[in-house]
């Protein structure tokens, strides 16, 4: 799975998607959001640790994400 974080423009937020190996989009949600729904994407419990990755990211980075 791969994660990159999407700098939003004026009104619009940053952003983060979640990719799988073919690179095709799973997951898109606000940067500033509380994490939620992770289950769906096989993430369940690891919230504490993606929110730190997730503030560490550079905008426009594709990472491979390893929890």
């Amino acid at each position: 799975m791969y994660i990159i974080k999407v700098k939003g423009k004026a009104k619009i937020p940053d952003y983060i998607q979640l990719r799988d190996e073919a690179f095709v989009l799973i997951a898109y949600f606000r940067a500033d959001r509380p994490l939620k729904d992770l289950h769906r994407y096989g993430l369940e419990g690891k919230e504490t640790e993606l929110a730190a990755v997730i503030a560490g990211l550079e905008f426009g980075k594709l990472q491979p994400l390893s929890l």
